[in-house]
């Protein structure tokens, strides 16, 4: 099981790009180093509301880009930037140099899936329509099955459809670890968190595995 965003997807890269060509539609002066970030840190603190059930997905889509609207004391209409921001997205999709050699090689062997907590209309495009798409037999987004990580029915759907139930043959590959890693262990199953920042743990979660690059997956599955 992986993760797709931060994980085998290079979600800041797509961020970046569509954020900046989302401002421009708008005719906003775009400063990359102060727009970004007010942007981030109000979409991260959003997206962490969606792990607590503290908000839905539908909402979530709107209310990031009011308060992102708000912030920069602008008075534009949230749901047009909102649905200017995901058309962009959509068309952001960009791999991590190392995910098609890992997928391919790992297709070979194991069946893979994707469970991703993301819009629909994003991840359609972005994930399950991607050079590597193929290579999943199934490609779970949150919005679409109406539950996210770290909920373990979300996991639960995945092997449910594809008809697996030993859950100690199963890993789950995130970068995230109140998402990948708190939802694999609440569903009881092997877990690798992909560090690749290297950051440190501050929380009480602990991965069963971790690696800092995606090939370390691969060597580690070798053994």
């Amino acid at each position: 099981m992986f993760d797709a965003d931060e994980t085998l997807f290079d979600f800041e890269k797509s961020e970046r790009v569509a954020l900046q060509n989302t401002m421009l539609e708008f005719n906003i002066d775009y400063d990359e180093t102060y727009h970004l970030e007010v942007y981030k840190h109000i979409n991260d603190v959003i997206w962490k509301e969606l792990e607590e059930g503290l908000i839905t997905q539908e909402k979530l889509k709107i209310e990031r880009f009011k308060r992102f609207l708000a912030a920069l004391n602008l008075s534009l209409d949230e749901t047009k930037f909102a649905q200017a921001y995901m058309r962009h997205l959509s068309n952001a999709s960009f791999l991590y140099a190392d995910s098609v050699q890992l997928i391919e090689s790992l297709q070979k062997e194991y069946r893979l899936v994707i469970i991703t907590n993301g819009l629909k209309d994003v991840q359609n495009k972005r994930v399950k329509k991607s050079i590597i798409g193929k290579y999943f037999e199934d490609i779970i987004i949150s919005e679409e099955v109406n539950v996210s990580k770290p909920n373990p029915k979300i996991f639960e759907l995945a092997l449910k459809n594809m008809n697996h139930t030993d859950k100690s043959k199963v890993l789950m590959v995130g970068d995230s670890l109140t998402s990948d890693i708190r939802g694999g262990i609440n569903f009881g199953i092997d877990t690798c968190w992909f560090n690749q920042n290297n950051s440190q743990n501050k929380t009480k979660l602990k991965a069963t595995y971790e690696i800092s690059n995606l090939m370390e997956l691969k060597i580690m599955l070798e053994k």
